[in-house]
């Protein structure tokens, strides 16, 4: 189909795909009640017919290129991983590719690449995060390309954002472990200022605790994940010893490796000891003991994310801040504890 020389009205779209005005506006804005077939056959045709819904969408068009560029911290471990497939099963049924490159949570790397992938004219970028090199969201807001930050939330994205508050995460979990009778817990994440969602998910934990008890902080060297947590808890040990109950986990595989740290010097879990992990992996159904921990919708955000995208880029509103719930999953090892434990 030629392209117009002119941008198309909804009313052309619609009678060019064979279909009603209002699938076309479900479509563009990736809602439900269309199917993905359908929603791809209607953006393509959009696409090729110059249809922008409004002035405004009309100047963020960007040489109508069907690349989206995503930058994620790293391919370690299924939580980017689970993202990413949500976000690319959605941007391919739109037909619509992806380039992606990973920071190792360096933000001057990050810079770099979106430096990099501005000068392919790119449809749209997606961000991990919310903090970024000071440079990033003026080059973005200058460029006028569509721009989606995940994992994290924020009320002030630089475009749109689909995220968990970790702050909230943390103190979910905290109030879940003052309610269970905890009142001498450890958190083990990571080096500081290395990963910002740790960083908010203690400040939740202390907030939770407050009035009752300090969190005690181990931050052991990155490296492999169970190592780490591993580390972490022989660390968080030999300072604290006996004066923690329970220990909040960045992620599953850290809490894997606590749990191992635990077993190795005869602390038991969870009658000595209380774990719990974070992101709700597949890991925790083959482990010996299930573990405690908070599911994240990681799929549904990367769903959620591109839909949002993708009705940005031809020009229909999207929500601009989504926050997502996490959910705790009781498991064994944690527990009510005693009185005057």
């Amino acid at each position: 189909m030629p392209r117009t020389r002119k941008p198309a009205k909804i009313e052309d779209v619609a009678e060019a795909a064979g279909v009603s005005i209002m699938t076309v506006s479900r479509a563009i804005r990736g809602i439900e009640g269309v199917s993905e077939k359908k929603r791809a056959e209607v953006l393509s045709i959009a696409r090729k017919m110059n249809y922008t819904p409004n002035s405004a969408a009309r100047s963020l068009a960007v040489n109508n290129s069907n690349l989206v560029g995503i930058s994620l911290p790293t391919f370690a471990g299924e939580v980017f991983a689970d993202i990413l497939k949500g976000m690319r099963g959605t941007f391919e049924s739109a037909g619509y590719a992806s380039v992606i490159d990973t920071t190792e949570y360096d933000i001057h790397a990050e810079k770099a690449w979106v430096e990099r992938l501005l000068s392919w004219q790119p449809a749209a970028v997606i961000l991990t995060g919310t903090h970024h090199h000071p440079q990033v969201r003026e080059r973005l807001e200058n460029a006028r390309v569509p721009v989606l930050q995940v994992w994290d939330h924020t009320d002030d994205p630089i475009d749109l954002n689909v995220g968990i508050d970790h702050f909230e995460a943390g103190r979910h979990v905290g109030d879940y472990l003052v309610a269970l009778g905890y009142r001498r817990p450890g958190f083990i994440g990571a080096p500081k200022s290395h990963d910002m969602r740790a960083d908010a998910r203690i400040a939740g934990l202390r907030a939770a605790f407050d009035g009752i008890a300090s969190v005690a902080v181990a931050r052991p060297a990155l490296g492999n994940a169970f190592a780490t947590g591993h580390g972490g808890m022989e660390q968080l040990l030999a300072q604290d010893g006996p004066g923690i109950d329970v220990v909040f986990f960045l992620n599953d595989h850290m809490a894997f490796g606590g749990m191992m740290a635990c077993e190795a010097r005869g602390v038991r879990v969870p009658e000595d000891m209380g774990i719990v992990g974070f992101n709700g992996l597949d890991l925790n159904s083959v482990l010996p003991v299930e573990l405690t921990t908070v599911a994240t919708p990681r799929k549904l955000m990367g769903i959620t994310g591109a839909r949002n995208l993708l009705a940005r880029i031809h020009g229909v509103e999207a929500p601009r801040s989504v926050a997502l719930p996490v959910k705790i999953q009781p498991g064994k090892t944690t527990r009510a504890q005693p009185p005057n434990s």
